[in-house]
């Protein structure tokens, strides 16, 4: 008798460079069939999506402004992915680093702008590598699996910050809930005249920067990737797999925190509720796509960047529902996970 069996067998670089392009063009061959359901021509929602906010100058501009935090969170979560920490709680880790910047910002009223920038940067990356910290030390101390404990402690923090904005923090004259606003020295200064384009943009490309210089350069890089790839042997060769692993932790939750400042900083000078629409969920989606690479990453936050300014534009010009961005991510996260288990496993006749 014969029979399959699912064994290891890791593919060749090549084809698994070819990963992102693969589940790009089954992921649209998906959504064409959602489309042709509702009635409506895949063609005209496609170029709505993909090409209509290219060709303008605003529209641009909002795909980059899109790309800051998607950016930020991909990097995040890439960082800790690489160390074999698997990271889910970016979104908290988001919302830790917005609340430093809407407590401190208030208080900066009067410091030169260079000072009151550098202060509620720093805040946010401790404030999100704080949040960081327990189920990392939990992972590292206990072997608590980190995906369930950073998951579960993103409501923990929704929880506080909505206690926040409908208590002490709410407004007084029109009982809003937010926060007061920042100082005018603390807000992020626009980097293109004219537009949304703040300083966030400046330190999304540092982070990739960092990210890649880190683990391309640096002997921590190399560390880092060996307990990635496998913790006995990266212990057999003297790493101490549970210092890095924490390390990278606590690295990924302030990136992440950073992309909460830049928010609050950059675009709303003030917290609220709904200040990130699943920004840390989608940064696993920005890495997983991007292949845990920097320049992936950048590339995959402004192609979903694109992909959430293009269905605005696709609701308002075919009458199509807004979710469709959603759906293409959520499309997207799944196929990519299913080409990278193929690129690792092979099914063999036994």
């Amino acid at each position: 008798m014969f029979g399959v069996k699912l064994e290891r067998a890791p593919a060749p670089i090549w084809q698994r460079g070819l990963i992102p392009v693969i589940a790009v063009v089954i992921t649209f061959l998906l959504v064409s069939l959602m489309v042709l359901a509702t009635g409506a021509n895949p063609g005209e929602v496609f170029y709505e999506l993909l090409i209509n906010p290219l060709t303008k100058n605003t529209a641009r501009a909002e795909v980059l402004v899109q790309a800051i935090p998607l950016v930020l969170t991909g990097v995040a979560v890439t960082f800790a992915f690489v160390g074999g920490y698997y990271n889910i709680g970016a979104e908290g880790q988001l919302y830790a680093g917005a609340l430093a910047a809407a407590w401190l910002g208030p208080q900066l009223e009067g410091q030169p702008p260079l000072v009151s920038i550098l202060i509620v940067i720093v805040a946010g990356f401790i404030a999100g590598a704080l949040w960081a910290l327990t189920p990392a030390l939990l992972k590292v101390r206990f072997q608590i699996d980190e995906v369930v404990t950073t998951l579960l402690l993103n409501p923990v923090m929704l929880f506080i910050v909505d206690a926040l904005l409908n208590g002490p923090w709410r407004d007084p004259v029109s009982q809003w809930p937010q926060s007061p606003p920042i100082a005018v020295s603390a807000q992020f200064p626009q980097l293109i005249p004219r537009t949304r384009v703040h300083l966030g943009a400046l330190l999304a490309v540092l982070a990739l920067l960092a990210l890649w210089w880190i683990a391309r350069r640096t002997r921590f890089g190399l560390e880092l990737r060996a307990a990635g790839l496998g913790r006995d042997a990266a212990r057999f060769m003297g790493v101490r797999v549970g210092r890095v692993m924490l390390t990278a932790a606590l690295v990924s939750g302030g990136i992440a925190g950073i992309a909460g400042v830049s928010e609050v900083a950059g675009i709303h000078y003030h917290l609220i509720r709904d200040i990130s629409p699943g920004y840390g969920y989608t940064g696993v989606i920005v890495a997983m796509l991007g292949g845990l690479s920097a320049w992936g990453v950048g590339l995959a936050g402004l192609f979903l960047a694109l992909i959430d300014t293009g269905a605005l534009s696709a609701s308002r010009a075919l009458d199509i529902p807004v979710y469709l961005g959603e759906i293409i991510q959520a499309v997207l996260l799944l196929v990519t996970l299913a080409a990278l288990l193929l690129t690792r496993y092979r099914l063999r006749r036994s």
